[in-house]
């Protein structure tokens, strides 16, 4: 059974950081195409990156430099890591196998003082 299970979403003030974690269970992060997705209250979903097999990362054009993504094969586990965090970036925070359409069930970022 394919699962996404994100974690570390929270309420943080401007300026912040915080990283979400997908912990991966049923495939291998290593040998996937998996990506973060995100949606804004009142808003559609936006992928946000993309991270293939071979660890090669596509970041959607709108993405700043303040965010990056990694994984860890060994606990079949992304991260996104999320630094100078602004208001605009509050929104549910999913991660994503390419391929099967898998989800997760998302994980709540908010950012506010």
């Amino acid at each position: 059974e394919v699962q996404l299970v994100e974690s570390g979403g929270d309420l943080v003030q401007p300026g912040g950081s915080l990283r979400l974690s997908c912990a991966v269970s049923g495939f291998t992060v290593s040998s996937s195409a998996v990506g973060w997705v995100r949606q804004a209250l009142g808003k559609g979903l936006e992928w946000v990156s993309r991270m293939n097999g071979g660890g090669s990362i596509k970041y959607e054009a709108f993405v700043e430099g303040r965010f990056t993504v990694s994984r860890d094969n060994a606990k079949n586990t992304l991260y996104r890591q999320m630094n100078s965090l602004k208001a605009g970036n509050t929104a549910v925070y999913y991660c994503a196998q390419i391929e099967g359409g898998y989800w997760g069930q998302g994980t709540q970022v908010t950012v506010s003082s």
